[in-house]
């Protein structure tokens, strides 16, 4: 059995780094994946890289919770703006 090592797609990966830039953090353009890493610092959530299988559900559920949750916000806005400019 494969195991999903995230969303590889370049396009969702600049959308992911576009949206955490805008929400404050820091984004290397060559590893725009990383800011995981930036996040989980401000959490105090203590991600590294490699194995992190001590690492709870929650702790892990804090983290891909605070870049999903923008990125979902920012989809949100991106639609209602785009609906407005059809019906206005």
């Amino acid at each position: 059995m494969s195991r999903r090592r995230g969303n590889r797609d370049p396009r969702m990966r600049a959308f992911q780094a576009e949206v955490m830039r805008r929400e404050g953090f820091p984004v290397d353009p060559k590893h725009p994946e990383n800011v995981k890493y930036e996040v989980a610092k401000e959490l105090g959530v203590p991600l590294q890289e490699g194995y992190n299988g001590k690492l709870s559900t929650e702790s892990a559920g804090r983290v891909g919770g605070r870049i999903g949750g923008s990125m979902v916000k920012e989809l949100i806005r991106m639609a209602q703006e785009d609906l407005a400019k059809k019906n206005p």
